[in-house]
């Protein structure tokens, strides 16, 4: 995938709730059709970011786990 990154999200060593309320405050601040990657260890985030993008309209465009770090790209639709 060669899709342009406007933001990165950086909640490595955050636990639930922090890592999706700091999704929360960054899309905020972003236009429909940016791209944001977010970077997390916290497992539950394998089930709150889809669901985020789920409830809030966003495209969850990849989602992958190396070493640990899960890294999810998000298209912001709304």
């Amino acid at each position: 995938m060669n899709q342009q990154i406007d933001n990165v999200l950086d909640t490595c060593g955050l636990m639930c709730p922090e890592p999706v309320m700091m999704l929360h405050q960054a899309v905020r601040s972003m236009s429909q059709g940016d791209v944001i990657q977010v970077l997390a260890t916290d497992p539950s985030t394998t089930r709150d970011i889809p669901k985020f993008c789920l409830f809030l309209g966003h495209e969850l465009m990849a989602q992958d786990e190396t070493d640990g770090v899960m890294t999810y790209t998000i298209r912001l639709e709304s």
